[in-house]
């Protein structure tokens, strides 16, 4: 019999005790610094969504939990504020702009990935340099031009630069393809595969943890876009996404923090629980991705 075996059992009942405790105090100093982290990145969320369940009183003081729930305060700022509408708009410049974007995207980065061309590098470089340029440089010709159009005020401006593609989406696809070996691909070309079906064929399946990180990131830029909307649609309330409305709706209800926090929650939830039933994706696209090349 082993030595704890001897022992009383309110003995090895507090050994067993010790032995979990020290195990637990062990994880802790292991996790330390991304229980830190997470604990940073939650506390904003927490804030919000307890000043959002607040009184109008309690809302500005310097109480951090509820004394009265206050669960109409979401139905208050539906009432109050056209969200159906940013919601309708958001929606349709998020997803009409991530799926313009990942198709237009995809042929840009297989060929940069595959094909052998005079002046790829250059091109590469081109790509490389308008991730580097802030939109705010050419804003003020692509104004004009979509004024000329007779499409300001509308989300059109916003929507038809993706069917160009997106450079950092290239960046990322382009990278990721570099990691597909090469006999796949020669492999489907000697079975009489030509380069259109290759791509959707062989190639698609292969990166789809990819294309959902660009899908993903681009969802995520639209649906938090406030500098683009602001431009085009600012004087048409219509046209408005989320982010141009909830900055009204603050100017509005400056004082009514725990209405102001309940619209945000409101605008958050989508993003939230889009990312976390893709998280999975997310992750193993941004970390497969190579940096060959």
């Amino acid at each position: 019999m082993t030595l704890t075996a001897r022992l009383p059992h309110s003995a090895r009942r507090a050994a067993r005790t010790r032995a979990v405790t020290r195990g637990r105090l062990v994880w802790i100093a292991d996790h330390c610094v991304a229980i830190t982290l997470a604990i940073l990145f939650l506390a904003p969320l927490v804030f919000v969504v307890l000043t959002s369940l607040m009184t109008d009183q309690q809302a500005n003081t310097t109480d951090l939990w509820p004394r009265d729930w206050q669960w109409s305060n979401f139905s208050t700022v539906l009432s109050e504020a056209p969200m159906v509408t940013w919601f309708r708009n958001t929606l349709v410049y998020a997803v009409v702009s991530t799926v313009l974007v990942v198709c237009s995207s995809l042929p840009v980065a297989y060929a940069l990935a595959r094909f052998r061309f005079r002046g790829a590098n250059l091109s590469f470089l081109a790509v490389l340099t308008m991730m580097m340029l802030p939109p705010q440089v050419l804003i003020v010709p692509l104004y004009i031009l979509w004024a000329n159009l007779g499409l300001t005020g509308t989300l059109w401006p916003l929507v038809v630069p993706c069917l160009f593609g997106d450079a950092f989406a290239i960046f990322l696809l382009r990278q990721f393809l570099l990691t597909i070996p090469q006999s796949y691909l020669d492999a489907a070309r000697v079975d009489g595969c030509g380069e259109v079906r290759l791509l959707l064929r062989v190639v698609v399946p292969m990166i789809r943890p990819a294309l959902s990180a660009v899908a993903l990131f681009q969802f995520f830029a639209a649906w938090n876009d406030y500098f683009g909307p602001l431009i085009y649609t600012g004087e048409v309330p219509g046209h408005w996404t989320l982010a141009i409305g909830l900055a009204s709706f603050k100017s509005v209800h400056a004082v009514h923090w725990n209405l102001t926090m309940a619209a945000t929650l409101l605008a958050m939830a989508p993003v939230i629980v889009v990312f976390f039933f893709a998280q999975k994706s997310f992750i193993e696209g941004v970390t497969l991705t190579g940096v060959k090349g």
